[in-house]
This record gives C-alpha cells, structure tokens and sequence, in this order.
C-alpha cells in the first residue's frame, strides 16, 4: 500500500486524474466508473488494493486445468513498452505487463520504473498513481520474493467498452482532443511460487485508459477504478 499523500504534489495529481477523466468522460459518458474516476482524491488512489499482492497469495483459488501455468524454471524480464499505433493491441500488451511479474529476476523499483516506461509523457494525462496502486510494496516484493513468487498472464480477449463505441459513433470528433481511449482486456494471471510450480491461476479484467495519437505510438493514461463492460 502506497503512503498517503501530503505534500503539494498531491494536488497536481489529482488534477492530472481529472483531466485524464475528463479526457475518457468525452467518448464514456454514460460509464459509473468513470465518474468515480473523476472524484476519487489522491488518497483514495494510496489506499486501493495492490492487485498483485493479493493474487500473489498461495491461498489464492485454483482455476481450471485449461488456464496456463509459468516454468518453474524460467526467469521472467521486466516489460518492454510495444511500439503500435492500435489502442487494442496495446491494451493487450498492457493488461499482460500488469498482471506478470518475476521477483526472482528483479526488484520491486525496478518493476515500477519498467511500468512507468508505458505511461503517456502527457503529465497532464498520465494517472501514474493508478498504475502504482496494483504494485506491491517493497515489504511486501520482499517477502514474496522469499517464496520464489512469480506470474504470468495470458491474456484472452480484449475490445473498446459499448458505450465508448456508440458515444464515439454518435460524435467521431470528441475524441480528436487527447486521443484517450477505453480499452477493457480480459484474461488469467497465472501465479507460482517456491513448492508449488503449477500455482494457480485467476480471472483478470481491467479497463485500461489508452492514449494513442496519430503521431505517435500508444502510451498508458491510467487504469480506471472500475471495469467498462
């Protein structure tokens, strides 16, 4: 868990959380999530649960036999930042960084400045603080590490939210101002550790707020607090 907020650099982030929801807002306006997106404060974002600790438990249920499992044997690499002009296409890639990781192969700062590598360099856009909310602390990296802990995912299925698609159809023009999409990826995260190769695996879905400008390749703007069917 992220410490709370108290210095003035909370209130830029907080603002750069409104503009990316408003950015979204434009194409999703008939979205909830989006307008919890636009309200939360910066230390509601602190206190979000790190979805990878928690998946990270051996306690976690067992899915199916069909759900892929990691090598036990092989040491995963920190995520590379793909160079596509296709929102959906870097969702995928996107939903499949947040949900892997290896903390036999690097450490927990290591892992986060790889993640920020994605995000937008439009500071007025990127919600870095949503994406730091899903990592575990350095304690926590710690003790996981101890256990051999690791993930992989396998990502199914990705595509634009309905109502981004029928806001978009309605006015093709809203979304020529930041160019941020809504992309919802679904998938499994499939987790090991020391003692138990084959781990477990779990469902995943998100929706990721993905900037893609004519000019440049796709960058991340945020995760959003709640899934956009």
């Amino acid at each position: 868990m992220l410490p709370r907020t108290t210095n003035p650099g909370g209130g830029s982030r907080v603002r750069r959380r409104a503009l990316l929801g408003t950015a979204v807002l434009v194409v999703l306006v008939t979205l909830a999530g989006l307008a919890a997106y636009l309200t939360r404060d910066s230390r509601a974002s602190s206190k979000a649960p790190a979805l990878h600790a928690s998946a990270a438990s051996p306690s976690s249920p067992t899915a199916s036999a069909s759900a892929s499992s990691p090598s036990h044997g092989s040491r995963g690499v920190l995520p590379v930042h793909p160079s596509t002009h296709d929102p959906i296409a870097f969702g995928n890639a996107t939903a499949a960084a947040l949900w892997s990781y290896d903390t036999r192969a690097y450490s927990q700062p290591e892992w986060m400045v790889a993640l920020h590598g994605w995000m937008t360099s439009e500071t007025k856009y990127a919600d870095t603080a949503s994406v730091d909310a899903l990592i575990p602390s350095r304690t926590l990296w710690k003790r996981m590490a101890a256990g051999g802990q690791f993930a992989t995912a396998n990502v199914s299925e990705a595509h634009f939210p309905g109502a981004f698609t029928q806001a978009l159809q309605a006015d093709p023009g809203a979304l020529t101002t930041a160019y941020v999409y809504a992309v919802t990826v679904s998938g499994k995260q499939s987790i090991a550790w020391n003692g138990s190769p084959h781990g477990g695996a779990e469902n995943r879905v998100t929706t990721l707020a993905v900037q893609c400008r004519p000019s440049r390749p796709c960058a991340l703007a945020g995760v959003l607090p709640a899934v956009a069917p």
